[in-house]
């Protein structure tokens, strides 16, 4: 299959600091990634730059090859999307409002999304606490039928049934040909869903491997991560 997402070559600074440098990558459609890293590493603002929420970048971006910022945010689904809405709206107004954004979005889809993960269609979004809004982020961004799905630390603030339950979602709802790219502090919650691993480390991506060739070497995912950090995260 052809690659979903390619990066070449790129860097990005804000406010005077670099916070990502020559990072290239290349990820092949129908897999779900792990992006891990130390807080601070830079996964968010990677996923951030590939979803298009962040610009005035040095290198290229392409999902399904395209390079324009509308055409390459059109194949992405980012759980970051709600950041900037009103957050009086109440769920069902919000979901509305993908509906209209993104061409993509299945409404029936969130619906049951949201009814599994328990979800009430009139809440306000500054009512529901920390671990729904994340379920709320989850529920939009898999409704979408696109290329690309960026997960950014989908399950923080979630209990552990509730991360089941989400973990199910992603695996019911995920189109066949798509890729994700997951950021997750767990690492144990979602270490068999990886088809490979991607590392950051000083700014840079340090490692991408194959799940199941990092599990042939007697190693959990988890400790493949960890010891790219064994000496700490060096800050030059």
């Amino acid at each position: 299959m052809s690659d979903v997402l390619t990066i070449e070559n790129l860097s990005y600074r804000r406010n005077w600091k670099t916070i990502l440098t020559d990072v290239s990558l290349q990820l092949p459609a129908g897999q779900i990634i792990g992006l891990l890293g130390a807080n601070g590493a830079g996964k968010t603002t990677l996923m951030r730059l590939i979803a298009g929420s962040a610009v005035q970048f040095k290198g290229q971006i392409q999902v399904g090859g395209q390079t324009a910022l509308a055409r390459r945010k059109a194949g992405v689904s980012y759980t970051g999307q709600l950041t900037d809405i009103d957050p009086r709206w109440k769920v069902g107004q919000i979901a509305e409002l993908m509906a209209q954004l993104h061409p993509d979005f299945r409404m029936a889809d969130f619906l049951q999304l949201a009814d599994l993960l328990d979800l009430q269609q009139k809440q306000r979004f500054n009512r529901l606490s920390k671990g729904n809004q994340r379920k709320l982020a989850l529920a939009v961004t898999m409704a979408r039928r696109a290329q690309l799905y960026l997960l950014d630390e989908p399950f923080d603030g979630i209990d552990v049934m509730t991360r089941k339950a989400m973990l199910n979602s992603i695996v019911r709802w995920l189109p066949d040909t798509a890729t994700m790219v997951i950021s997750d502090h767990h690492v144990t919650d979602i270490d068999q869903l990886l088809d490979a691993v991607v590392v950051i480390k000083n700014q840079t991506i340090v490692a991408h491997a194959a799940a199941d060739a990092i599990r042939e070497g007697g190693q959990s995912i988890e400790s493949y991560f960890e010891q790219f950090y064994e000496g700490g995260e060096n800050d030059d």
